[in-house]
C-alpha cells in the first residue's frame, strides 16, 4: 500500500471538502496543574498515594487532553503524553538493562535524569499499548501513538555495555519494532518515531536509517509510519532522509521562519511532509491568517494531498490556553486553504498516479 493511500485512512467521513490537509500534533501538551501536584504525592513514599491512584489520576488527565484536541478539531488525536514525564526516561524505566544515578545538568538550571545501560538491553513490559487502548477508547478519531527512537534512546544515555553506541541503537531498534508489532495488534495505526538526536549529530543519519530499516521490518502493510527530527541544519540529512523506510517526515521549520524550506525543493521531495506551522517557542497564538501563509509554504514543497500540519513540536511547555488557539487557529486555517484549493483559488499541483 502507498504511503498516499495509507494517509488516506485519517480522512474522516465528514469531512467538508474535497482537498484534505491532515491536522494533528506531534506529541506532547501542557499537563493539567494538578496533575504536577499528583505525581509529587505518588513518587513520595512516605505518602500513601499509591499507583492505583495514580492510574486514576492519570486517566482522568487523558480524557481531559483527548477531549481537547477533539474539540479543537484535529483529524489525529494524542493523549497528550499526560502519562510520561520524559521523552527517554520514561521508556528506559521499562526497558530492561536501563539504570538510573540521578539527574545531571544539562543547560542552564535543567537537570535530566540520564539513565545508563548497564547491560544488554530487553525488551520487559509493554510500553505504550495500554496508554494507547485507553486514549482510541476515548474517540472515534484516530489516535496517533509517539515513540521515542532507537537512536536517541542510545544518544541520550550513558553506554556502559556496549562496544558502540551504534550497536545500542540497533538493539533498542529491535525492541521498538516489537513495542510496534504490540501497538499494531491492538489497533493502532499511526506511529511516530522521534529522533530528536539526529538533528544535533547529523553525520550519524545512516546509523538512525539502519535502525529505522530494523523498526519498519514485518510491519503491518496499512500501517502509517513518521518520523519527527527536530529543528537542526536539514541540509545535513537532506536528500540521504528520503531513504528512510518511513511514510511521513516531521520537520520543525516554522522555529527558523522557513529558512530551510528551500532545502526540500531540490532535489524533489518525494516523502509526505508534515510542516510545523506554529512555533511551540513563542507564547502567543498566531492568527489564521498567519498560520494559512504557513500552510501555503508546504505546498511549495508537496501537493495538499501529502500535507499533514501540526505545531512545530511537544506543546508541553506552553500555557494550555495558547496550546489550545495554537491547534484551534491551525485546524480553521487548513480547512480554509482545502476550501480555497477545492474553489481554484490556490493553484497546486497533484500527487501522480503511482506505477501500482
Amino acid at each position: 500500500m502507498s504511503s498516499h493511500s495509507k494517509r488516506d485512512q485519517f480522512r474522516r467521513p465528514d469531512h467538508a471538502n474535497e482537498t484534505f490537509i491532515m491536522t494533528t500534533v506531534v506529541g506532547s501538551y501542557p499537563k493539567p496543574k494538578w496533575l504536577h501536584r499528583v505525581r509529587e504525592l505518588w513518587e513520595d513514599e512516605e505518602n500513601s498515594f499509591d499507583d492505583e491512584n495514580w492510574q486514576e489520576a492519570t486517566d482522568d488527565a487523558a480524557r481531559v487532553i483527548t477531549d481537547e484536541h477533539e474539540r479543537a478539531g484535529l483529524d489525529v488525536l494524542v493523549d497528550g503524553e499526560v502519562r510520561r514525564n520524559e521523552m527517554v526516561e520514561f521508556f528506559a524505566h521499562r526497558i530492561e538493562g536501563y539504570e538510573f544515578n540521578g539527574p545531571v545538568k544539562v543547560w542552564g538550571h535543567n537537570y535530566f535524569d540520564k539513565p545508563s545501560v548497564t547491560r544488554e538491553v530487553e525488551y520487559g513490559e509493554n510500553w505504550l499499548v495500554e496508554e494507547y487502548e485507553f486514549a482510541a477508547s476515548l474517540t472515534d478519531r484516530p489516535v496517533k501513538v509517539p515513540i521515542t527512537g532507537p537512536y536517541t534512546l542510545a544518544n541520550w544515555s550513558f553506554n556502559e555495555a556496549y562496544d558502540t553506541e551504534e550497536e545500542l541503537a540497533y538493539d533498542l531498534a529491535d525492541l521498538v519494532n516489537e513495542e510496534i508489532e504490540k501497538l499494531v495488534d491492538a489497533g493502532a495505526r499511526y506511529i511516530q518515531i522521534d529522533e530528536p538526536a539526529l538533528a544535533t549529530t547529523p553525520d550519524d543519519h545512516a546509523i538512525v536509517g539502519e535502525a529505522l530499516e530494523r523498526i519498519a521490518e514485518n510491519v503491518h502493510e496499512d500501517v502509517y509510519l513518521g518520523l519527527h527530527v527536530c529543528y537542526g541544519d536539514y541540509s545535513r540529512i537532506y536528500p540521504e532522509m528520503l531513504e528512510y523506510p518511513v511514510d511521513e517526515y516531521d520537520l520543525e521549520l516554522a522555529n527558523g521562519d522557513y529558512e530551510q524550506l528551500d532545502v526540500f525543493k531540490d532535489p524533489e521531495f518525494t516523502g509526505n511532509l508534515a510542516l510545523g506551522v506554529t512555533d511551540v517557542h513563542v507564547a502567543e497564538v498566531e492568527s489564521v491568517a498567519e498560520i494559512k501563509e504557513n500552510i501555503k509554504k508546504g505546498l511549495e514543497v508537496v501537493p495538499a494531498d501529502r500535507l499533514t500540519i501540526s505545531p512545530d513540536c511537544g506543546l508541553k511547555l506552553l500555557p494550555r490556553d495558547v496550546a489550545y488557539g495554537k491547534m484551534e487557529n491551525m485546524v480553521q486555517a487548513a480547512r480554509e486553504v482545502e476550501a480555497e484549493i477545492d474553489r481554484g483559488e490556490i493553484e497546486v499541483a497533484s500527487t501522480p498516479a503511482s506505477a501500482d
